[in-house]
């Protein structure tokens, strides 16, 4: 599509299919909901240099290619100052998208659509299935997508998409002594199989980690264990960077860790119908690391504009360097957990006696959105059904998970006080966190590797799970070898260190002729208030040339390693390349060393 041609629909089979695929769901909308919230969050999508809109793109959307979704740095602020003009505050800029508030009147007025509040079914919480209030725009056959082809911003703004509400995949109960759980750090440790790399010096110093979530609170688990802490960071749309509402974020950061002690970890509070701007704000603190224990089920396609928005946003992160890794759900056909460019983090659940099994609270299926994609890719301590009561994890005493778990007994209930800061839960919201302090362990051993040569470690030296199903509304079970219940099984740390420690001795291949891609820079602009002057510009991407999509030519793919290795980080590639000599080794060494390692009933050292 030319740059100039002001248009937001496809005229393709694959549109028409989507448009059929709107019509069922809406079909099976129990009613539509006149009541609009006050505020609308969306994110606005400058012009593509690649020449493709962002919302023509389907479920191409990957590392490969995000670069061509970017937008010229000079056309980004062009467009945040005539939004502003407009009357929308502009809450954030990206490479990709300008996040925008306001109220429906004046998204109406600006571009000539109606937006209209629409219930569909959603599974939340803890697996209820209920009705949620998505704002849609009648007039466009994309879901969540606001036309601007008829707008006075049409010649910089090629859509608008609309946030969707998406939910925490965990559950909220606290734990009766009586039953079988885990503590944190010790007991996750162990089942990680992190405690052995711990001894090794390797505890995740100098890694950056971020989690994106509903806060977090400085319980004294944290300070008294001395763990490296900034203080939280408000995404677009919070408020209260001390506090942690929920109690969610707060409980799930400990599992980080008890894998990872010695992380330099942030917090970003995440308002859940302003996602994007959250996920962006975390892209913004150039971590190695980003982890997300949220999402919404999407069993089928076609991708909606906000999900086509967080589908670029994520791209564009892994592109430059950046670990992104989302839970698989919970009986959701989590996304963006099948997105082909995360780590999707399912469940296992670890008896006593240290037997495995797929968890039946954890999500595991074949995306039918992206084509090939098998989620989950691999897994982390997770509890069993009804509640998934499994992990007992700090929380802020008298939050929503605190009050809303007391009373009742085990499996319904918990015997613990309303305020006593403590709850068990579990879901894939601890996993996803587990599994990034494992890749933080990783990066520590070798911090050249990218994101998905972590993730081929993650799967190359996963404990393979062979019984166990998971939840009933995806019912895959666990088989030998790779399934679809738990994917390559239950990460390993120990043996994760070892591989990625051999891996950074291999001879390094060095590119000719290609220019580094800084870490994608976002410059949140402070919520309240917001005046009518000059933003801030941010510091711009430097475009490589890119060719533009329609033909498809790959482009790289642009996958860099994570932004400026630590000197714990080089110390330790050194200390590596000392053990051996001083020397590198080849492919042939390192398949034979990495085969020794994963074959190996015993723990090995280097």
């Amino acid at each position: 599509m030319a740059r100039g041609k002001k248009t937001t629909r496809k005229s393709t089979a694959k549109r028409t299919a989507g448009k059929a695929t709107r019509r069922q769901r809406r079909s099976r909308v129990p009613k539509l909901s006149s009541g609009l919230p006050r505020t609308v969050y969306a994110q606005a999508s400058p012009r593509s240099i690649g020449g493709l809109s962002l919302f023509d793109a389907g479920e191409i959307i990957s590392a490969d290619y995000a670069m061509n979704f970017s937008s010229e740095t000079e056309l980004v602020m062009t467009a945040a100052r005539r939004l502003q003009d407009a009357g929308f505050e502009v809450l954030q800029l990206s490479p990709i998208t300008i996040n925008i508030a306001g109220p429906p009147s004046l998204y109406d007025r600006v571009f000539g659509t109606s937006l209209i509040a629409e219930e569909r079914p959603v599974i939340k919480e803890q697996g209820l299935e209920d009705t949620a209030t998505f704002v849609e725009a009648l007039d466009t056959e994309l879901p969540g997508l606001v036309d601007t082809s008829t707008s006075e911003l049409a010649d910089v703004l090629e859509g608008v998409a609309l946030e969707e509400p998406r939910y925490f995949m965990q559950n909220a109960f606290a734990p009766n002594k009586s039953y079988w759980y885990l503590d944190v750090p010790g007991d996750v440790s162990l089942g990680m199989n992190a405690d052995k790399a711990h001894r090794g010096a390797i505890t995740g110093k100098g890694v950056k980690v971020v989690m994106t979530d509903s806060g977090w609170y400085k319980h004294p688990f944290f300070t008294q264990r001395g763990y490296r802490a900034s203080p939280a960071v408000l995404g677009p749309g919070t408020a209260n960077p001390n506090d942690d509402e929920s109690g969610h974020g707060t409980a799930e950061s400990a599992n980080i860790f008890a894998v990872a002690p010695d992380v330099d970890f942030t917090m970003v509070k995440l308002s859940f119908v302003n996602t994007i701007g959250g996920f962006n704000t975390a892209v913004g603190l150039s971590p190695n690391i980003i982890s997300n224990s949220w999402g919404s089920d999407l069993r089928f396609g076609p991708l909606s504009a906000a999900n086509q928005a967080m589908a670029a946003a994520i791209a564009l992160a892994v592109a430059n360097g950046i670990i992104v890794v989302f839970s698989a759900g919970n009986g959701h056909f989590g996304f963006p957990g099948q997105h082909p460019d995360v780590i999707s983090a399912g469940g296992v659940f670890m008896e006593a006696n240290g037997n495995m099994r797929a968890s039946d609270y954890s999500s595991g299926f074949a995306s039918s959105i992206y084509s090939g994609r098998n989620v989950p890719d691999v897994c982390g301590l997770v509890g069993m059904r009804p509640r998934a009561a499994y992990i007992m994890l700090p929380l802020q005493p008298g939050d929503q998970i605190d009050v809303g778990s007391a009373g009742g007994t085990h499996p319904n209930g918990d015997e613990t006080a309303t305020n006593d800061g403590w709850a068990a839960i579990s879901g894939t919201s601890a996993a996803a966190p587990q599994l990034a302090g494992v890749c933080a362990l990783i990066k520590q051993a070798c911090p050249k590797l990218t994101p998905a040569q972590v993730r081929d470690v993650l799967k190359k030296t996963a404990r393979d799970v062979i019984t166990g199903s998971t939840h009933p509304n995806t019912g895959n079970t666990a088989t030998v070898g790779p399934d679809l219940a738990t994917g390559h099984g239950l990460a390993d740390a120990n043996k994760a260190v070892l591989v990625a420690k051999v891996r950074c001795m291999r001879t390094p291949i060095r590119p000719i002729g290609t220019t580094p891609i800084g870490p994608v820079p976002i410059t949140p602009v402070p919520i309240t208030p917001i005046t009518p002057t000059p933003i801030t510009p941010i510091t711009p991407i430097t475009p490589i040339p890119i060719t533009p999509i329609a033909p498809i030519t790959p482009v790289g793919p642009v996958i860099l390693p994570a932004p400026g290795p630590t000197e714990a980080g080089e110390a330790e590639a050194q200390t590596v390349e000392e053990q051996v000599g001083g020397g590198a080794l080849s492919d042939e060494d390192i398949e034979q060393l990495e085969h020794i390692i994963t074959e190996s009933e015993n723990d090995l050292d280097l």
